[in-house]
């Protein structure tokens, strides 16, 4: 009864069937004669419900809003992909940052599984895109201008699909897809550069405007046609949830102990109901609000988005015939089977350990990030040149990423090549432009020339301290090698950093 693969019941026709000749169903939304099952799941407005409504807006504004805020002078979030460049809450990760994005995504995977391992399917019910915007948005506006609930039904019966009222829905859907594309190239392309493209030609940005045309097809399509499919076909999140709960998660469950055996809350013809009968008086109240088209009461199965609609469509049942709520609620399968809750397991303790490990890991990588890259490189071609008089020349190139939120120079100093048998006049050091100016963001490559006497170098090597300081005060130092002719100690060694 309380596993994922519990054998389909019987269950009473419910509607949303366009097809007169479908009977049984074979999937949710499928009926047994291959015909498609609209899913028109009737509203429960209960306390989860409204609970989720306050949810599902804070989301929606979070997401049409967060393209326009701005932490510490950046967006609070961008994902700049012509510049390689992903912004979270102020911070900028660039293509040098591998380590940290990854920890970032695998804090995001393992803080998902484990709110599964301990409240099931509480992503797909309470913030998931798909749910939040079909269940609060999409699917209310269609029912207004359907007529409501009732005459969407009808609509569907008679094969209604292009009546004016359903065109105009059409035509709101398309128009709520548009913005919706609208922001989230924000979210790739910062809104100062979109506010610029919505006010030119097409033609100045085909990438983006084709962009914007698929990604709006594809949320109309998704919230119009294919809805509740996309987390029954293409999600894979049901599917893994087998291994990701256990019979200790909590998880929207009916309770089979006090239900079975149904019966309805009157006998044929009005005789007294059955006293052995459970509390489930078969109405199928819970089949009719299901978002997904399931019955609550086969146990735990894959189409379940724990939306909690169930619980309050039968809360409002259980009232109305006298009966305690909470037939159907938030428990665990060993809880409605009457067996002992146990307060830790495998996943409830591996979960958090990995999840603690991975943000402990991102912390302190954030923490101790410098507010500059600094790498310093040999140059291209021969790693060094004699000139006519002896002298020994190499080239240095110093690359830098500048990480502030404005642009900042940075001053390049060398030490450690005046000492011994060297004098000042016999070192020449070139460096084309310092301070060195770098935008912010930006990663830019300077080159620094630097003559010695070939006597400078023993062993063919000459060591030196490079160090790199902005306005800030921040710097950074690195012993480099520079390479020279060879000498009776060997040969000129190969390159290093």
């Amino acid at each position: 009864m309380s596993s994922l693969d519990a054998p389909t019941r019987s269950t009473p026709a419910t509607p949303g069937s366009v097809h007169p000749g479908a009977g049984r169903r074979v999937l949710p939304t499928l009926n047994e004669d291959g015909t498609r099952r609209w899913i028109r799941p009737k509203p429960s407005h209960g306390a989860w419900w409204r609970r989720r409504r306050v949810v599902a807006y804070a989301l929606m504004a979070i997401f049409f809003a967060a393209p326009h805020l701005r932490l510490f002078g950046k967006p609070i979030f961008l994902m700049d992909l012509p510049r390689r460049q992903f912004t979270l809450m102020g911070y900028t990760f660039l293509p040098t940052d591998t380590l940290l994005f990854m920890l970032v995504l695998a804090s995001g995977v393992i803080g998902i599984f484990l709110v599964t391992a301990l409240a099931g399917r509480a992503w797909c019910g309470w913030a998931c895109p798909q749910t939040v915007y079909l269940e609060f948005l999409f699917r209310p506006i269609g029912r207004w201008f359907d007529g409501g609930y009732a005459q969407s039904r009808n609509l569907d019966k008679k094969g209604a699909w292009f009546t004016p009222r359903r065109i105009a829905k059409y035509v709101t859907f398309f128009l709520m897809s548009l913005f919706v594309s609208h922001t989230m190239l924000a979210f790739f392309v910062g809104t100062d550069q979109l506010y610029t493209w919505m006010v030119h030609s097409p033609a100045a940005h085909p990438a983006a405007f084709a962009f914007v045309v698929a990604f709006t097809g594809i949320v109309w399509f998704n919230f119009t046609y294919f809805r509740e499919q996309t987390c029954l076909i293409v999600c894979p999140y049901g599917r893994w949830q087998s291994a990701l709960i256990d019979r200790q998660s909590t998880i929207v469950a009916y309770d089979y102990t006090r239900g079975e055996p149904r019966a309805h809350a009157a006998g044929a013809k009005g005789a007294p109901r059955d006293p052995n009968a459970g509390d489930c008086i078969d109405c199928s109240a819970c089949v009719q609000t299901c978002p997904t088209g399931i019955d609550i009461r086969n146990g735990l199965q894959m189409e379940c988005v724990h939306c909690t609609q169930c619980i309050d469509a039968c809360d409002e049942i259980m009232t109305r015939v006298g009966k305690p709520t909470g037939l159907i609620r938030y428990a665990s399968q060993d809880a409605i089977a009457g067996a002992p809750r146990k307060l830790l397991s495998l996943r409830t303790v591996l979960y958090p350990l990995v999840l603690f490990v991975l943000l402990g890991g991102l912390a302190t990588a954030l923490l101790q990030k410098a507010p500059a890259d600094f790498t310093v490189l040999r140059g291209i071609g021969a790693p060094f040149t004699q000139e006519a008089d002896g002298r020994v020349a190499n080239q240095v190139r110093v690359k830098l990423t500048n990480r502030r939120s404005q642009g900042t120079a940075y001053t390049i100093t060398l030490d450690s090549l005046i000492g011994g048998d060297l004098r000042a006049e016999d070192v020449t050091v070139a460096i084309p432009e310092n301070p060195f100016a770098v935008p912010a963001g930006a990663t830019r490559t300077t080159s620094l020339f630097i003559l010695l006497p070939s006597r400078a170098f023993v062993g063919g090597e000459k060591w030196m301290t490079l160090t790199v300081t902005d306005t800030e005060g921040w710097h950074e130092t690195v012993r480099w090698r520079l390479l020279g002719p060879a000498t009776a100690t060997g040969a000129t060694p190969g390159e290093t950093k």
